[in-house]
């Protein structure tokens, strides 16, 4: 993008809604954030079950784990708001003037979809390995479904973190075009010397000076004047 800086246009710039939700980091951050209320949404709704359908007491499904659903629960609510937030940054990043504000911007998305990736990944390995631990009782066959899906979510998430990270890289690595703070006032060419102070339009005279008109020689003997004789 000409005059591009950090992936965005120049500051001010008008917002399109239309370019902006079909933008793929758009689409990213709106899957992940479904995919986040599809987690911990199972697992809130269906994953606590009674074990043999009659004990009132209400166990998590993961292998009577409170650990594996409290981690999925608390991972899917980070990622749901950590969406909305990057979703109205994403929204608002082309009105931030300054080149540092804006470089902030894109590490902060760089830092927190890499640790998001990280702990889906930690997720997806800790409710898959106590779900393999599971005697599926007649309680637990009911959540088995949501169970599954918490699992299967908590997976893509980490491949659609992971490439969110990856374009917040790239926004990173292209930087700035300085083009952007370019004036006239300075040459193009950085070893080109400094314009001097202007030269005056008036053309400076090239003739001689002038003697006063009364600095001619004055006569000896002005007519009229006599020598007095003594």
């Amino acid at each position: 993008m000409e005059g591009a800086s950090f992936g965005a246009g120049r500051a001010g710039g008008a917002i399109d809604p239309v370019d902006f939700l079909k933008q793929p980091q758009t689409l990213l951050r709106v899957t992940t954030w479904i995919f986040s209320i599809v987690v911990f949404g199972s697992i809130v709704n269906e994953c606590y079950v009674n074990k043999d359908g009659q004990d009132p007491e209400l166990l998590c499904i993961f292998n009577e784990n409170e650990s594996a659903c409290s981690y999925g629960i608390a991972v899917g609510i980070i990622a749901f708001f950590g969406c909305i937030f990057f979703f109205i940054m994403d929204l608002y990043f082309q009105q931030i003037s300054s080149v540092k504000d804006r470089k902030r911007a894109v590490l902060l998305d760089l830092g927190f979809s890499g640790f998001l990736a990280f702990l889906w990944f930690v997720a997806f390995c800790f409710l898959a390995n106590q779900w393999q631990r599971t005697t599926l009782t007649r309680g637990f066959a009911q959540g088995a479904d949501a169970a599954r899906a918490a699992i299967t979510f908590s997976f893509f998430s980490i491949i659609i973190w992971v490439v969110l990270a990856v374009r917040a890289l790239q926004r990173y690595r292209l930087g700035t075009d300085m083009s952007l703070f370019a004036t006239d006032q300075f040459p193009a060419d950085p070893a080109a010397p400094y314009p001097g102070y202007p030269v005056g339009s008036g053309t400076e005279g090239t003739e001689t000076y002038q003697s006063p008109p009364f600095t001619e020689t004055l006569e000896a003997n002005p007519k009229g004047y006599q020598v007095p004789a003594y």
